[in-house]
């Protein structure tokens, strides 16, 4: 029985990875040897709470209930649905210990230990992350919970007060990487940390407990997940030194005006406008350090497995619940507009038995995937389905012939809802936004997706990836069906799914 340590970042696109190492990663590289890179593994929805279920259950949000974030108090909902059961449970049932420490994020309800987890360091994220370096003042914000009678608890407007601010931006009141919002708190994209969201601390006890605290009789899952690199992207000085003359450029696609994209994409964009290019330039420099800084942590997990001669034995891999735009199109963070900087993410798995390690593997895998992954690594049998599968047959250097070459993603918005859903195989990437019009992008010709080619000229292509969206839907539990006038946005409706037009795949270019 295999032993597994599982270190989820925050916010970490692939661009990190091999092959690409935009950002100085020694100790994944390290690891790399040993393993595979996933370099098209994508999460179900870019916001840490579904892909975070996701990846606990092995199931999409439209089963596991999990919407956007569930610390908020205009959420959704506030944890996975009743009966919903992760792998952890499996593991402990079949002997494992099972030990958790750093971000949970799955539910606002219940805590790791609820599911099966013993806690070594839980830290709870409510607001911890958000818009301020300083981060004290949010967590009155983004802890609080409806009143018990359902209201909204309004005293918290009053915390408001103290934001207030002129609505100018010039001279001394914008100050350096800020975006004003009048009323609102000041945005500080960027600044310089100690010990940023605490990581240090809760890695350091998660090593410790490796090297003097973990027992010697049964099997381990670890799961360690640090909060960084999220914004404000905070790095460490000595991490953000070794970048002082490290080649920072700005995606190629930094300069999309967004126009021939939805309205909201423009709107997402708007604060980030008020930084200047140099900002931007800096934003990306620190947020490269700060992957390094994850790196580091990361290493020393790594170095208390060796100093405990447990490397032999031990799976490890080092995931992202989601990606970051990291300038790209112009945008920081996630959110709903649809690009792959968001959706893909860090996926690396390594062990003494991969076989041909330090490989590439460029399959389209889900985060769904992970779960029933684990499960066969640790020999134990799911107890309940899952909407993955696993990834076993990879390490072993194998490819399942019936291994689909498609992901999809399920959104409903974040705090900002909006329904989107989108297909995607290796040529094209298919998005429909409830809320405004849709997207399609030929990925062959345009893998930065800078041209929305979405009219009638790519019709045939959008019903085809209707009928996969509809099948999708069917065999996900995913509601979106509701016929009425007002709300049956799709160009096309589930009835295709059964209109016996199989000649229109056949000639759909969306389905080579």
């Amino acid at each position: 029985m295999k032993n597994i340590l599982v270190f989820m970042t925050d916010h970490q696109p692939v661009m990190t990875m091999p092959p690409y190492l935009k950002a100085i990663t020694p100790n994944i590289e390290r690891v790399f040897k040993s393993g595979v890179s996933f370099t098209n593994a994508f999460c179900p929805s870019p916001h840490c709470c579904p892909s975070r279920a996701t990846f606990f259950s092995g199931l999409y949000p439209s089963q596991h209930g999990v919407w956007n974030n569930v610390n908020v108090s205009n959420c959704l909902s506030r944890g996975m649905n009743e009966g919903t059961r992760i792998f952890a449970e499996d593991l402990k049932e079949a002997g494992y210990n099972t030990y958790f420490s750093g971000k949970w994020h799955v539910s606002d309800e219940k805590r790791p230990s609820d599911y099966g987890f013993e806690e070594i360091f839980h830290k709870k994220q409510y607001g911890q992350h958000m818009n301020n370096p300083d981060n004290s003042e949010w967590r009155h914000y983004f802890s609080a919970k409806p009143e018990s009678d359902g209201r909204y608890d309004k005293s918290k407007f009053d915390d408001y007060r103290r934001h207030a601010r002129p609505t100018d931006t010039s001279g001394d009141i914008r100050g350096e990487a800020q975006c004003i919002r009048p009323g609102y708190p000041r945005y500080t994209q960027y600044g310089v940390k100690d010990n940023p969201y605490n990581d240090g601390a809760m890695t350091e006890a998660t090593a410790s407990f490796i090297r003097n605290g973990l027992p010697d009789d049964k099997p381990f899952f670890i799961f360690c997940s640090p909060t960084g690199p999220h914004d404000p992207y905070t790095p460490p000085r000595e991490y953000l030194d070794m970048y002082k003359d490290f080649p920072v450029e700005l995606p190629p696609n930094f300069d999309d005006d967004l126009s021939d994209k939805p309205a909201l994409y423009r709107r997402t964009k708007m604060a980030y406008s008020q930084l200047t290019r140099e900002e931007h330039r800096e934003s990306l420099r620190r947020f490269l350090a700060f992957c390094t800084y994850e790196d580091a942590l990361f290493g020393k997990l790594v170095d208390a497995l060796e100093d405990r001669n447990l490397l032999k034995d031990t799976v490890i891999m080092y995931l992202s619940d989601h990606g970051d735009y990291a300038g790209a199109h112009g945008l920081w963070a996630k959110g709903l507009p649809c690009f792959d900087e968001a959706y893909r993410i860090c996926s690396l798995i390594a062990g003494t038995d991969i076989v041909n390690p330090g490989r590439i593997e460029d399959s389209l895998i889900s985060m769904a995937d992970y779960a029933p992954t684990i499960l066969e690594l640790c020999g134990v049998k799911p107890r309940v389905p899952t909407a993955g599968r696993s990834l076993v047959p990879f390490l072993r250097g194998e490819k399942p012939k019936d291994w689909p070459d498609e992901v999809y993603s399920q959104t409903n918005g974040n705090e900002v809802y909006g329904i989107q859903r989108s297909y995607r195989n290796r040529r094209f990437k298919y998005v429909f936004n409830a809320f405004d019009f849709d997207e399609f992008y030929d990925l062959e010709k345009d893998p930065l997706q800078m041209h929305n080619i979405m009219g009638p000229d790519v019709m045939k292509d959008v019903r085809f990836a209707w009928k996969k969206i509809w099948k999708f839907a069917w065999e996900h539990d995913d509601a979106i069906v509701n016929p009425y006038i007002m709300t049956a946005f799709a160009p096309f409706g589930p009835g295709i799914l059964f209109d016996g037009d199989e000649d229109a795949e056949k000639t759909s270019d969306c389905g080579k």
